[in-house]
């Protein structure tokens, strides 16, 4: 089941979430864009700069800030495959993505700002997979690097 929700307060952020952003270096951004306006552009280029490893995941994409974008998470060779999968679709679209993300071997599903889906958590927890919902993996960078 999807719902909307509040923006998360992030005075404080769960142990979890900032163990992953200093642990994990590769990372996979589904629904990358683009357009510089875009949130998943500004978080896949400040990511860029901050040295992790970033694969743009966008059907209607050939490349996203010289990097090569693929139509999906199983489209990307393993030797590129993500640790991370971070996500920026509607939570109703999030449950295949789960699915993927469990079959390519990834260890967290990272759910951006405003998106919750109980269904695809269920799917990456089963899966062996952390799951994080209503964070945004730039913002708790930032905090882990103050910490």
């Amino acid at each position: 089941m999807s719902q909307a929700c509040e923006l998360p307060d992030y005075s404080h952020i769960e142990p979890e979430a900032l163990k992953i952003v200093k642990t994990y270096r590769r990372l996979a951004i589904v629904g990358a864009s683009p357009k510089p306006e875009r949130p998943s552009h500004q978080v896949m280029k400040y990511l860029l700069e901050q040295g992790f490893e970033v694969v743009p995941v966008n059907p209607g994409q050939t490349e996203i800030l010289d990097r090569t974008c693929y139509p999906s998470l199983s489209d990307i060779p393993e030797s590129e495959r993500p640790e991370v999968v971070i996500v920026f679709r509607r939570a109703d679209q999030v449950p295949p993505i789960a699915e993927e993300a469990v079959k390519i071997g990834a260890k967290v599903l990272w759910l951006q700002e405003g998106i919750v889906s109980e269904e695809a958590a269920e799917i990456a927890r089963r899966g062996g997979l952390t799951v994080i919902m209503n964070r945004c993996f730039k913002k708790v960078h930032l905090a882990a690097s103050k910490k």
